[in-house]
């Protein structure tokens, strides 16, 4: 699931005309980015959640084509955040784990491609979910003090308040769809979800092969321009 129903308002003015996976890096728009990163893992099929700018984004990926196929999910009529998007379509997701990534996370590959890695990485029977991390400390644009601390096996905690940990969500993970049972209608967010593996020790992570970009407002556009433009010469 390409999750790409966001408000974008910290991508404003650039957000006020368009949805914010249509704002361009490089030449492309970021859901573009994306979409490259999920047809080259080999994975067939994409649904993608709408809200902002609804009719623009869905021209523009129907005029894309695949791969990977694109099944929409209309949010037109509330924002249901990022879990309660994934919610909605878990009917359209199916049963079995699902690779779910934000629609304007952007990174420079390393050796192999990360969502196969993350793919290979997860194991059922340990995991409810598994979560692609970057270093806080070395990606492009982001200056916060990071998400989760990590353990010798690779099982997340959450930062605890005034410190700093290694590792940022890099917006891609895998999901079990049994995590959103008992959740509410309407909005709210992956961290519910996120937690709640967590506290049943079920929630894992993997380090990015490559960059991270952090793509979260204008300025920012520079920076990741640069890095890409870097690593291609």
């Amino acid at each position: 699931m390409v999750l790409a129903a966001g408000m974008g308002t910290r991508m404003r003015p650039l957000t006020d005309t368009r949805p914010k996976p249509l704002v361009e890096v490089y030449g492309r728009p970021l859901i573009d980015h994306v979409l490259g990163r999920v047809a080259d893992a080999g994975i067939p099929r994409a649904v993608v959640n709408l809200h902002h700018h609804t009719d623009m984004l869905e021209a523009h990926l129907t005029a894309r084509g695949g791969p990977p196929q694109i099944v929409l999910s209309d949010e037109r009529g509330q924002l249901l955040e990022t879990g309660g998007g994934v919610r909605k379509a878990l009917p359209l997701l199916g049963p079995d784990p699902f690779l779910a990534i934000n629609s304007d996370t952007i990174w420079i590959e390393g050796m192999r491609p990360n969502l196969v890695r993350l793919m290979e990485h997860f194991d059922p029977e340990r995991m409810d979910a598994l979560l692609l991390l970057a270093s806080a400390a070395h990606s492009i644009g982001y200056d916060g003090m990071g998400d989760f601390q990590m353990d010798k096996l690779g099982r997340l905690s959450r930062r605890a308040e005034r410190t700093v940990v290694p590792f940022v969500y890099a917006g891609a993970a895998i999901l079990k769809p049994e995590l959103f049972e008992g959740t509410p209608d309407g909005a709210f967010s992956l961290n519910r979800i996120f937690d709640k593996a967590a506290e049943a020790e079920r929630l894992f992570g993997l380090r990015l092969d490559g960059i991270w970009m952090h793509v979260g407002t204008p300025d920012a556009i520079a920076l990741a321009e640069e890095a890409i433009q870097r690593s291609s010469d």
